[in-house]
């Protein structure tokens, strides 16, 4: 039975409540941490009741697995705002991997609040199979960019696979490495073109 217009008006003002209400936590999370939000405190910085927030998330969790959707879509929309379609060139590839190395990442998300829910992925299951899926899926966005360059023939590598896992771990961990360890700018900057540098070793040019 195809759905009626009024059940889909009804589903599309539930999305756009879920996520007023995932920003919220977000925001809430920014100022007091992730793990000091309640969905009591939530709904207070809301102006809006306890019950309403649940009527929508009925814990804490649920709002926790929507946030890792809205993270990841964030950092998608970093990766197409900030780099092109197509990696025709030499230097479009060159450029987007020296793009994935810049501290612009947290100008879309709160490195707080990231690494936050990152560590509740190490007790919560939920969140860690939702974590699971956001990692493959900017797997799978970074992998695009790499066969766009092979299909344009920048390179000639035949281990995309391997490529892409290599190139994915380094930004992963050179980015929670040069956050939390590194403060002086020029050091970091020197940092991140070692990485940068050994990854460009690894392709094959044409």
């Amino acid at each position: 039975m195809p759905a009626t217009n009024d059940n889909m008006g009804r589903k599309n003002l539930s999305d756009q409540r879920k996520k007023e209400i995932v920003i919220a936590f977000y925001e809430v999370s920014k100022s007091i941490g992730l793990e000091n939000v309640s969905i009591a405190n939530l709904a207070n910085h809301m102006g809006i009741s306890k019950g309403l927030v649940m009527h929508y998330y009925e814990t804490k969790e649920q709002i926790l697995e929507d946030l890792n959707t809205y993270i990841l879509e964030a950092y998608i929309d970093f990766i197409n705002n900030s780099t092109p379609n197509k990696i025709d060139s030499k230097a479009s590839l060159e450029n987007f991997i020296r793009k994935m190395f810049t501290r612009e990442w947290s100008e879309y998300v709160d490195d707080g609040v990231f690494y936050s829910l990152y560590a509740m992925l190490f007790r919560n299951k939920n969140v860690s199979e939702s974590f699971k899926t956001f990692s493959n899926i900017l797997r799978e966005v970074l992998k695009s960019k790499l066969n766009s360059a092979k299909s344009h023939g920048v390179i000639t590598n035949s281990n995309i696979d391997e490529l892409n896992e290599i190139i994915f771990a380094m930004i992963d961990g050179s980015y929670f490495y040069l956050s939390t360890q590194v403060t002086n700018h020029e050091i970091c900057t020197k940092q991140s073109n070692i990485y940068i540098n050994h990854i460009l070793s690894l392709f094959r040019f044409s």
